[in-house]
């Protein structure tokens, strides 16, 4: 039996009995008429009644197989397989950028086993479909994970902050890091940490569309990040997005103060509580925030790759069970983020808890579910008897940027109390100076 993708039940049998295959032209017969197209997969979740044939226009159009009187094989084909084109020859008097490919969705295509959007293309294939790229940058593309970004944790931060450490002695003038959107925030924040100094831009870049799509935003995005990666004048970690819905510019976030505001909007990612760092359009880079170290000094740049996982985010919620708390303790767990109500509050049972694993040798650490503003545990005698057991108040740092730093910061102390003042730091931004009003 040829092998047809996503068919059963009647739409299998059907296709069995006039011996079609997937890519081949098949001309059907039809209450209203014929109807001539090539057999395409289907996701295997669908139902069994349809067939689906691929038009001359492009469209794909689905007939009930109750309706259809019979068929006729016009032409062979062959299963539909994604083949890229020719990678473009790359300028070498053009600054060298590295991407580094990861997964994602900047990075996949329909998987019509399931329907769903998988990780399908590599670096290499993302450079042979924009040749734009090689108008900017001398581009290396090279595969290190190819993973949906739910699937990263410490343990590829790590590599990926060890790769990009070696690509500064490796003469490259920028990294490109392609991601998934999902968890690309926690990424960025990683890299922040563990990269300090660094004398690159090293841009973070995604898509909420996937590069098979007329929508897509993974071109732009790609050119955005590559061009500034290649050409900025300053250095650090950043997110590179849409930054509205048309494509007339990309949106540069710092590292340690951008989230994921959307589920599929193209202009999904925001800075929190400060100013983008700058804005890309086609005709360069514009709206340079003034803060933002230049490019080009190595001195003080020192890579630390280390994470430890054994970090978890809770948050309060009303009727929180206390034994949540513990029970982080009793896993092993070496820290803990909260991510209290306002001013970073849990209930009063919880307090005792928290006490318990600050004492035992546990980092915790206090932030807000409020998307502005900063904690203050010196307001209320909730706040104040946190303070008393021990918790860190962590001032208007984002609750997953609290938690990638926590990670970090045990990873790289030889102690709690050293990661502790760590906590405290301002190391990549994560933490802005208090404004007073006026």
């Amino acid at each position: 039996m040829p092998e047809l993708a996503g068919y059963r039940g009647r739409a299998l049998e059907f296709l069995s009995r006039v011996k079609a295959n997937i890519g081949d032209v098949l001309e059907t017969e039809t209450e209203w008429g014929t109807v001539t197209g090539t057999v395409v997969p289907r996701y295997e979740y669908a139902d069994d009644n349809h067939l689906v044939l691929k038009l001359k226009s492009g469209y794909n159009v689905g007939l009930a197989i109750s309706k259809l009187k019979g068929a006729t094989i016009k032409k062979r084909g062959e299963k539909p397989a994604f083949a890229p084109p020719e990678i473009s020859n790359s300028r070498a008097d053009l600054p060298k950028v590295l991407i580094l490919g990861t997964g994602g969705t900047i990075a996949s295509r329909v998987d019509y086993r399931t329907g769903a959007v998988s990780p399908a293309m590599t670096a290499e294939e993302l450079h042979a479909l924009i040749p734009e790229l090689s108008d900017i940058a001398e581009v290396k593309p090279e595969i290190l994970f190819n993973i949906l970004s739910e699937n990263i944790g410490s343990t590829h931060w790590s590599k990926l902050a060890t790769r990009i450490g070696r690509s500064v002695a490796e003469g490259y003038a920028g990294v490109v890091v392609t991601h998934g959107t999902d968890t690309l925030g926690y990424t960025a924040a990683a890299l922040s940490f563990a990269l300090q100094n660094v004398p690159i831009p090293i841009v973070l870049v995604g898509s909420q569309r996937s590069p098979d799509r007329p929508s897509s935003d993974a071109t732009q995005n790609l050119i955005g990040a590559v061009s500034i990666a290649a050409n900025a004048p300053f250095s650090g970690v950043f997110v590179a997005m849409h930054l509205d819905e048309s494509d007339d510019g990309i949106a540069l976030h710092r590292g340690t103060r951008v989230r994921k505001n959307h589920t599929s909007r193209r202009d999904a990612f925001l800075s929190v509580g400060v100013p983008l760092a700058a804005v890309w359009r086609p005709s360069g880079i514009e709206s340079i925030a003034q803060d933002l170290p230049k490019r080009g000094d190595a001195t003080r740049f020192r890579p630390a790759t280390r994470f430890d996982g054994k970090v978890a985010l809770l948050k309060f919620y009303p009727s929180m069970p206390k034994e949540l708390i513990s029970f982080v303790g009793r896993m092993g767990y070496r820290g803990l983020i909260i991510e209290g109500t306002g001013l970073g509050h849990v209930s009063s049972k919880d307090i005792a808890a928290a006490k318990a694993l600050a004492r035992e040798g546990g980092l915790v650490c206090m932030t807000s579910q409020c998307v502005n503003g900063r904690v203050n545990l010196n307001v209320y005698d909730t706040g104040r008897d946190l303070l008393r057991a021990g918790v860190v108040p962590l001032e208007d740092m984002l609750a997953e940027t609290a938690l990638v730093k926590a990670m970090w910061a045990l990873g790289n102390s030889s102690s709690v109390a050293e990661a502790k003042k760590l906590m405290l730091e301002n190391i990549a931004g994560e933490m802005t100076s208090r404004r007073l009003p006026g």
